[in-house]
């Protein structure tokens, strides 16, 4: 028994003529006739009674469709549903952010992602750098959303846009009220800066900026909870354009005045563990950045 016999056997039932079906399925009427011949042989049961005006289900025929038609209706999902994730049109994404809080440009690009492609589960997973690079290596995030400057060897990457840094000063700092403000007026406070034990990334990004003999006061935090330490005048941080567009208390956000002073934004991934919805990601953001011509 193949699918096609059972393809034949639906077209016939419709039809209720052997021609007729062969015609609809660009076949002889001979070919059709020979295989139902055939699966009523391999089942041991007349499907059909035949006559001068054509064909008839017999009751064990009804009986047998019923089966075959729901069979057939699961292998087309299967198709489809390999067709689907084959081409990334479905499935899941567990995407790790090293720089929340996610602000623009990528939220209206994640949401055009979301609006071409409603059938993709995505989910955020928040990490520091070392714990990024191990969710990747283990397959627990697909793709990350991080700095060009914390991308590991191993990892394949594409940039998306640049992004401005920006000083964040508590309210009523003096250096506050000024318009913008200098690497000289900033290297005179104390740095608050993220940090872990096995991942100093954004001190060492800090320091490429500032230079050394700065004062930085590392904590194992969320960067939320940097803005609440600057906001309570613990010192100052550097934040980017993104982060600012959310609302920290007691936080005033400032441009520095140095037309260099941003990072690459770019998405990391395992290239060998690369499936079809992470490929269509990937190139789907790749592809909108360069379309609306981000830095």
């Amino acid at each position: 028994m193949e699918i096609r016999d059972l393809e034949y056997l639906v077209a016939s039932a419709i039809a209720r003529n052997f021609g007729r079906a062969a015609e609809s399925l660009g076949l002889n009427t001979s070919t059709i006739s020979r295989r139902i011949g055939r699966l009523e042989d391999e089942l041991g049961l007349a499907l059909f009674e035949r006559g001068y005006s054509g064909v008839r289900l017999t009751s064990g025929g009804r009986l047998v469709l019923h089966h075959v038609r729901r069979a057939l209706a699961e292998l087309d999902a299967v198709r489809r549903s390999g067709m689907q994730n084959g081409s990334g049109d479905v499935g899941a994404i567990n995407l790790g952010v090293r720089l929340p809080p996610i602000g623009e440009p990528i939220t209206s690009l994640l949401s055009t992602w979301r609006c071409n492609h409603p059938n993709v589960l995505l989910t955020v997973f928040e990490m520091n750098d070392r714990d990024l690079a191990a969710a990747l290596e283990e397959r627990r995030v697909d793709v990350a959303l991080m700095m060009s400057h914390t991308v590991w060897p191993r990892a394949a990457s594409v940039p998306l846009y640049r992004d401005r840094l920006l000083a964040a000063l508590p309210v009523g700092h003096p250096v506050a009220e000024e318009p913008s403000v200098t690497w000289d007026a900033l290297r005179e406070e104390i740095i608050l800066v993220q940090g872990w034990e096995e991942s100093q990334a954004a001190r060492e990004l800090y320091a490429s900026f500032l230079g050394s003999g700065v004062r930085f006061h590392t904590h194992a935090a969320s960067k939320q909870s940097v803005f609440a330490l600057v906001g309570a005048g613990f010192g100052v941080t550097l934040a980017t354009a993104g982060q600012s567009e959310a609302a920290f208390p007691g936080v005033v956000f400032k441009p520095i005045d140095d037309p260099d002073a941003s990072v690459q934004i770019v998405l990391a991934w395992l290239p060998e563990l690369e499936d079809a919805t992470v490929g269509r990601f990937v190139a789907f953001l790749r592809d909108e950045a360069r379309l609306r011509q981000l830095p």
